[in-house]
């Protein structure tokens, strides 16, 4: 039987789901398509052991109640069910290097950041609250991040470079590295990276920094939940595999891998840009924008190691931990040799739900070159399409997990022998269930040489064709939300969204 939708979404990440939901709750009738048997992308968890693991979302900024990312997930209605634990309010990241044994911390609050930094560099106290005065500065330039209509974008900001500032700050190497030790969030590179990157992705976490205690699927479950209670469609198991268009190039429905066609009036894509591109045909589109889009290069992808601790054994830390071999490694620590991996790591834990003292599982991330795995690229496996991959696979993973294991233990003393099970995740994981072009996880690299490169109109050239998601300018929570919404004015109208957002701000504080 043949339903038209007034807005179909092709994808389930954050962007997708986000864009849905503000369309339905106008009056829209939506309908979301996923190809996995999970939504959310990033968001996704998965369980072992009885256990709950994160795929990509490890902790979220700017949730206290007046902040930006607050904000938006009210207008959504979903965070007032978020379970959510805030982290160590004077370290919530602690950065390390391989023989200092002080451990550096970002605390949350930026009286409180310049307060912990500066008891270890009394001398550079000046210098760290200059640090944060222009990160406000600089994410006072984007009207949206700040739910205001008042300011413009500044494209010198946008030309600002990351280690030319940090270098200008302070000559202190150990803080340059220490200002910069989170930058894992953004993909490792600061030495080409546009400030304003920097600062939006560190800001919302000074400000306040949470975990989901039920691990970011929650997210994307509250998300859909609410969907339907905007009476909207939502399906997984349904792989876009084809566009139509009519003779004037617009989109009218498309083709799902089971068969099933879906009609629309308007349609968003929140997928990977590069497969939206080949979907919509290469002769549809303005060569000069497709050579564009097809020459950027990815960020970095990943290898995550998920320990399963045995009980009561290792103490709860309510911090992440960004670890580096030496400071160098912070400007560009994705430019690591393969013999000397991991040279830098991400560190988390979950508490034990019986014993909260101690932790029962570890998270350990570390870059990876898609390249380490191209061998096995050809090879797919996910829940809904299960496949081995290859005895080779499996073993380059066991010696990449130990690997990993034996830099933790420089930290962690004796942890492995309170490992009770050892679970793995590569590049080729993330392309599979996250479907991000060769298992990147921030979208594309920016330049400070180039910022406009690599930023996209969400409104294409296909009249009803939108584009959402983390590879459409700014990736994150917080960037996929307010991309969003950014994609949803294009639809309605920037004065709409404007209305709706300063509306529900003023109601909340009357509130």
């Amino acid at each position: 039987m043949k339903k038209n939708y007034d807005i179909l979404v092709i994808g389930s990440g954050l962007g997708g789901l986000v864009s849905a939901l503000i369309m339905a709750k106008e009056g829209y009738k939506v309908c979301v398509l996923e190809k996995n048997n999970q939504y959310g992308g990033n968001l996704q968890t998965f369980s072992r052991d009885k256990l709950i693991f994160d795929t990509g979302v490890h902790y979220l900024g700017g949730l206290t109640k007046g902040q930006n990312l607050h904000h938006y997930f009210s207008y959504l209605e979903i965070v007032d069910q978020l379970e959510l634990e805030q982290m160590d309010a004077n370290a919530y990241d602690i950065i390390s290097f391989d023989g200092d044994v002080i451990d550096y911390p970002h605390a949350q609050g930026y009286r409180n950041f310049v307060q912990q930094l500066s008891s270890i560099f009394p001398e550079e106290k000046l210098n760290i609250e200059r640090y944060c005065k222009e990160i406000q500065y600089i994410c006072n330039h984007f009207p949206r991040y700040n739910l205001s209509t008042k300011h413009e974008y500044n494209e010198d900001i946008l030309h600002l470079n990351t280690r030319r500032f940090i270098e200008s700050l302070t000559s202190n190497v150990t803080l340059q590295s220490v200002l910069l030790g989170s930058n894992f969030l953004y993909g490792g590179n600061s030495e080409d990276i546009p400030f304003h990157v920097h600062a939006l992705t560190v800001n919302s976490y000074i400000q306040s920094s949470y975990k989901c205690t039920k691990g970011g699927s929650q997210i994307s479950k509250l998300l859909i939940r609410k969907l339907r209670e905007y009476n909207a469609d939502v399906f997984k198991h349904s792989e876009v595999v084809a566009m139509n268009f009519d003779e004037e190039n617009k989109v009218t429905s498309v083709q799902t891998k089971d068969g099933k066609t879906y009609f629309a009036d308007t349609f968003i894509s929140n997928i990977e840009i590069r497969y939206v591109a080949k979907l919509i045909g290469e002769n549809r589109l303005r060569k000069s924008f497709y050579n564009r889009i097809m020459s950027w290069e990815p960020t970095t992808s990943c290898f995550s190691v998920y320990i399963v601790l045995k009980p009561n054994e290792i103490p709860y830390f309510n911090y992440n931990r960004y670890h580096f071999t030496t400071k160098d490694m912070v400007w560009n620590a994705t430019k690591y040799q393969p013999e000397n991996w991991p040279s830098t790591y991400m560190l988390s834990c979950t508490a034990s739900k019986t014993h909260p003292e101690f932790a029962e599982s570890i998270t350990a991330i570390s870059y990876m070159d898609f390249e380490e795995v191209k061998k096995w690229e050809h090879t797919y496996n996910t829940i809904a399409e299960k496949n081995n991959r290859s005895v080779a696979y499996e073993d380059f993973k066991l010696k990449k997990a130990e690997q990993m294991i034996v830099a933790i233990e420089k930290k962690i003393p004796n942890i492995r022998s309170f490992i009770k099970n050892v679970y793995t995740s590569s590049p080729l994981s993330y392309r599979d269930y996250i479907g991000s072009y060769d298992g990147n996880m921030y979208g594309y690299k920016k330049s400070f040489e180039n910022p406009i490169k690599t930023m996209v109109s969400p409104r294409t050239k296909i009249d009803n064709l939108f584009l959402t998601g983390q590879s459409v300018n700014m990736h994150g929570i917080l960037g996929c939300t307010i991309g969003a919404f950014n994609t949803c004015a294009e639809i309605l109208g920037k004065e709409v969204i404007d209305l709706r957002l300063s509306e529900f701000f003023n109601y909340e504080k009357q509130v």
